[in-house]
């Protein structure tokens, strides 16, 4: 496994942004990237079993860095992940939760779902009147990117469930999920905002780049 050296003039820095959530050893995303080069190529020579392993093993140290490579061995071998690979990542969402990690689990899972719809329902579902906010901010988020392929029914499903939730992050990812689609389907999104008693937050994220007042 790769070991950092701290660098602490990030340090305090990433622990402010994060709001002290978090131990950093201050390694910026561009050089970690650097760094796990030859971790992301080996990666790829590995089976799903070692893959897994080395995913949890690194999720599971304690500095937040590491928490970053998990996710990036997951996305980097994204496509040759089963649905095996993919329930272990939803189950770390609620791990260590914040909005990096869980975001970037959502991308892992979304790309996921996009190459295997088949697995649409299998996965999204269990996002549904979760308790957990985080895991129902990616059922809102699942399907960001999907254009024409977005499975509406699904998406106004999540978003009423949480219509009314007093959370920053859901609002937020209701605005998001709204302003991704718009780039397919305008009018859809200024309809079902016209429609819909949706949060002053929702509402002006997910019209913000639209001519709409």
């Amino acid at each position: 496994m790769i070991d950092f050296e701290a660098d602490n003039k990030n340090v305090e820095k990433m622990k402010a942004y994060m709001k002290n959530r978090f131990v950093f050893l201050g390694i910026r995303a561009p050089d970690r990237r650097k760094l796990i080069q030859g971790l992301m190529k080996e990666s790829k020579t590995w089976s799903l079993e070692e893959l897994t392993s080395q995913i949890l093993a690194y999720y599971d140290r304690n500095e937040r860095e590491y928490q970053y490579v998990a996710i990036d061995l997951a996305q980097k071998n994204v496509k040759r992940l089963t649905v095996n690979e993919a329930q272990v990542l939803i189950d770390l969402i609620p791990v260590k939760a914040w909005w990096d990690s869980v975001d970037s689990l959502r991308k892992v899972i979304s790309d996921f779902v996009k190459l295997h719809p088949e697995y649409f329902s299998r996965i999204s579902q269990q996002f549904e009147g979760h308790e957990d906010f985080w895991m129902r901010r990616v059922g809102i988020n699942l399907q960001l990117g999907y254009r024409e392929a977005t499975n509406l029914a699904y998406l106004t499903k999540m978003i009423m469930n949480d219509q009314t939730t007093d959370e920053f992050f859901i609002q937020k990812a209701i605005g998001w999920s709204l302003r991704e689609y718009a780039k397919t389907d305008m009018e859809w999104v200024k309809t079902f905002i016209k429609r819909h008693d949706l949060s002053k937050l929702a509402v002006r994220e997910g019209l913000k780049h639209l001519a709409i007042k």
